[in-house]
């Protein structure tokens, strides 16, 4: 009997709840004030600690430094550039955004967390020209791991999420504020 066949499949069918933010403001304005809230990984300093086999405490301390409102960004894209040639207009960049020093506190009780760590973000501008911020929000993803410690992170993410919609003068949706 060959491994695939005698695998077992989880099934988890769940609800998550997608944030879309009218966030007042032109999109190149915004992604502008998006990418300063939200620096960059500091890849060279990251990669120098972990190859200097640093402690996690000085993993902790640079990450603190690196994501001023709680998050950094480890990936994005100008989606827009590649769909205008296919004759669509309109502009969007698509991001990850995460912290991993909290995505440790949840992969600690299941490694799979990460399917949904980091957080995936779209700034996108709609057929008026304004532009939007659309994330899932992080505790409908994380409850469907069925553990209360990675729930709890998840309606940590929920907080930070709504301070750093703060940050940038946007709207707070409700449903982040406990």
């Amino acid at each position: 009997m060959s491994r695939a066949s005698a695998a077992t499949v989880t099934e988890v069918a769940h609800e998550v709840v997608r944030l879309s933010i009218d966030t007042g403001m032109p999109f190149g304005a915004f992604r502008e004030r998006y990418e300063q809230a939200v620096p960059s990984l500091d890849v060279d300093r990251f990669t120098s600690l972990v190859s200097g086999q640093n402690g996690w405490d000085d993993i902790v301390a640079a990450t603190a430094e690196n994501a001023p409102h709680g998050f950094i960004r480890y990936w994005s894209s100008d989606v827009a550039s590649l769909m205008r040639l296919a004759g669509d207009a309109g502009s969007c960049a698509s991001y990850l955004m995460g912290n991993h020093t909290i995505a440790q506190r949840m992969y600690t009780h299941d490694p799979a967390v990460m399917l949904y760590a980091p957080l995936r973000t779209a700034l996108h501008e709609d057929r008026q020209g304004a532009a939007w911020f659309s994330v899932d929000q992080p505790s409908t993803r994380f409850a469907s791991f069925g553990n209360a410690d990675i729930a709890e992170v998840g309606l940590e993410l929920d907080a930070k999420l709504a301070v750093l919609l703060g940050v940038l003068d946007v709207p707070v949706p409700h449903r982040l504020v406990p």
